[in-house]
C-alpha cells in the first residue's frame, strides 16, 4: 500500500464505510481521511501521490459503496468544516454542514433557504448535484464556493465553472469544496419556520423517512423545463414510471422498493449493497420494457464488488 503522507487530522487504513452510508452497505475504502482543517487537506492534497485517487465524502446519505470497497482515499469532513456565517442575504457554509441546519439559520435571520430543509446530506453533497426540491435549486442562489485542487491548490468556483445542469455539475475529479456561498431573498422568519415546518410534515407523510434508504433513486426524467432550467416540476415522474411496470414493492434479497413511496430504494434489513444496485437495475430494465424510457440513477454508486472466493 502507498504510503501516505503526515497529516494533524485522523487517518484510518482500511475503513470498513457501511457505518457511515444511510444504506449501511459496502466495503472498506483504503484510507479514510478527516482533515483537521483546509490547510491539512491542502497539504496533504498537495503531497499525495497523484496517483492515488481521491473521493470527497459526506454523510453518505445519496451513496451506494459497492461490497468491495474503494481503491482510493475517501476524505470525509467534520467539525473543521461545518461553519455558517450570516452576512445580509449571503450565507456562507462549510462543506460538512448539514442543508437542514444551513437552512434553519438561515431562516432565523430571515434569508430564505427553505428548500434546503428537507435535504439530506451536506452542503458539499448539495452543490455538487446541484440538490433542490419545490421549483428550486441551489444553482438559483449559488454566489461562489471554495475549492482544493488534487494537487492542493486552494481555488473559488463559479456558476460558469460548475456548469450547474439537473442533478449535475462539473466539478473535476479529485477536487473537494470546503465551503459555499449563496445569496437569497429575504423573508419573516416567521412565515419561513412555518413553510419548513409544512414541508417537513408532507415529506413524512410521503416517503419513508423512517427507513434505511439514500434518498430518490433514479432522477426525474424529463431534467429541464420547457424553460430550458433544472427543475422538477415537470409531469413525468420516476416513481409514477415505476409504479406503471408493476415495481412498487419488488425484492431482491433484503433490498426493496418502498410500498410508501416507490423511487426509494430500501434496505429493509442485511441488504448487500449487490442486492440494492442488482434491484436498482432491474427497475431500469422493467422501466424501460413498459415505457421505452432509461430511468437514470440519482444515488452515486462508487467502488468494487466483492471478490469471489
Amino acid at each position: 500500500m502507498t504510503e501516505l503522507p503526515e497529516v494533524r487530522g485522523v487517518l484510518t487504513p482500511a475503513r470498513p464505510l457501511a457505518d457511515l452510508t444511510w444504506l449501511r452497505v459496502g466495503g472498506p475504502a483504503d484510507w479514510l481521511f478527516q482533515p483537521a482543517d483546509p490547510g491539512d487537506l491542502s497539504q496533504f492534497l498537495a503531497a499525495l501521490d497523484p496517483s492515488v485517487d481521491v473521493f470527497p465524502m459526506g454523510v453518505g446519505s445519496n451513496l451506494i459503496v459497492r461490497d468491495g470497497g474503494i481503491r482510493a482515499v475517501v476524505v470525509r469532513m467534520g467539525r473543521g468544516f461545518n461553519h455558517i456565517q450570516i452576512d445580509g442575504n449571503r450565507v456562507t457554509a462549510g462543506v460538512a454542514a448539514l442543508d437542514g441546519h444551513v437552512a434553519r439559520k438561515a431562516a432565523q435571520a430571515g434569508v430564505n433557504l427553505t428548500f434546503l430543509r428537507t435535504i439530506p446530506g451536506t452542503i458539499g453533497g448539495a452543490v455538487r448535484m446541484n440538490a433542490g426540491c419545490y421549483g428550486a435549486y441551489v444553482a438559483d442562489v449559488f454566489v461562489s464556493a471554495t475549492a482544493i485542487t488534487r494537487a492542493g491548490e486552494v481555488v473559488t468556483l463559479t456558476p460558469d465553472d460548475l456548469n450547474f445542469r439537473y442533478r449535475q455539475t462539473d466539478l473535476p475529479d479529485g477536487w473537494v469544496i470546503t465551503q459555499a456561498v449563496f445569496e437569497a431573498e429575504r423573508g419573516d422568519p416567521d412565515a419561513l419556520n412555518a413553510l419548513m415546518d409544512a414541508q417537513i410534515e408532507k415529506r413524512d407523510a410521503t416517503q419513508p423517512t423512517k427507513d434505511r434508504t439514500a434518498g430518490s433513486t433514479f432522477r426525474n426524467p424529463a431534467g429541464f423545463s420547457s424553460t430550458g432550467r433544472a427543475d422538477d416540476s415537470h409531469d413525468l415522474k420516476a416513481w409514477k414510471l415505476i409504479d406503471d411496470a408493476g415495481m412498487r414493492g419488488a425484492k431482491i434479497g433484503q433490498a426493496q422498493m418502498s410500498q410508501m413511496h416507490s423511487n426509494f430504494l430500501t434496505n429493509i434489513g442485511g441488504a448487500t449493497a449487490a442486492d440494492l444496485e442488482k434491484l436498482g437495475e432491474e427497475v431500469r430494465k422493467k422501466v424501460f420494457q413498459n415505457s421505452g424510457i432509461s430511468l437514470e440513477w440519482e444515488i452515486m454508486r462508487i467502488g468494487e464488488p466483492a471478490r469471489k472466493n
